[in-house]
């Protein structure tokens, strides 16, 4: 379904950006896996895309760093002679209550969520209007929609996800090129394990459909959003959520 084409997932050694890399890559597509922090887990996740029969590549950038993403984006289209589709999935959390909240923990969540969608859309969007044609899948959440107690800089920047979608697929409409956000609820990633249990408990009762999501599932939707099928959706939020956010 995806057969010649090559995406950037941003944020992929782990989680749902690991469960997108793996799902685009078996669809076809040629998969940078971008990573931060962790060479040796994005290593992991390009051997088990090409023991599945995939192929990828890895590449470390600071996502938040504007300079960086120009690099990165570039040394891609360079290498690989496009850029088809481009996951913005990289995050980060620095909980606490607003009244106690860092300027530095406020700044550094904003940086990596929000403006590094921007860095990214910004360099991959010039090469994708060449091509007239790519799709742009941004990662929301849904805290971005309601708010959540003791997250006020993750919630604002998943928010600020929401309208940049919005607005880059306003501006790259006529060429072809689609902007959608997915928001995910609760999903089973390494920053849910570590919940407490009664936390995890309160946390499912929220959930109309009474579970935690898997990873796969929200990566089923960044593949829709990705393929030919979805071409005449553009500016959308897609929950995936069990009903949160209803």
């Amino acid at each position: 379904m995806l057969k010649g084409k090559v995406a950037v997932v941003t944020g992929a050694s782990r989680g749902i950006g690991r469960a997108i890399a793996k799902k685009l890559a078996s669809l076809g597509a040629f998969v940078v896996v971008n990573y931060n922090g962790s060479q040796e887990r994005a290593e992991k996740v390009k051997q088990e895309i090409e023991e599945a029969g995939g192929t990828a590549a890895i590449y470390q950038c600071d996502v938040s760093d504007y300079g960086k993403c120009e690099t990165f984006i570039q040394n891609v289209i360079t290498e690989y002679g496009h850029l088809d589709i481009l996951v913005n999935n990289a995050g980060v959390t620095r909980d606490g209550l607003l009244m106690k909240m860092t300027e530095e923990d406020f700044g550094k969540v904003i940086d990596t969520n929000l403006k590094g969608a921007f860095h990214t859309i910004r360099f991959a969007s010039r090469q994708m209007l060449k091509q007239k044609g790519g799709r742009i899948i941004n990662m929301s959440s849904v805290v971005g929609v309601t708010g959540n107690a003791g997250q006020a800089n993750y919630a604002a920047s998943k928010a600020g996800i929401i309208g940049l979608t919005k607005a880059a697929a306003r501006e790259l409409a006529s060429r072809g090129i689609t902007v959608n956000a997915i928001a995910p609820g609760f999903i089973e990633t390494d920053m849910t394990s570590v919940l407490p249990e009664k936390v995890r408990e309160a946390s499912a009762a929220q959930i109309p459909l009474g579970s935690f999501g898997k990873p796969e599932q929200v990566a089923a939707a960044a593949a829709f959003l990705a393929s030919e099928d979805a071409g005449y959706i553009t500016g959308q939020v897609l929950h995936v959520d069990g009903g949160m956010a209803m």
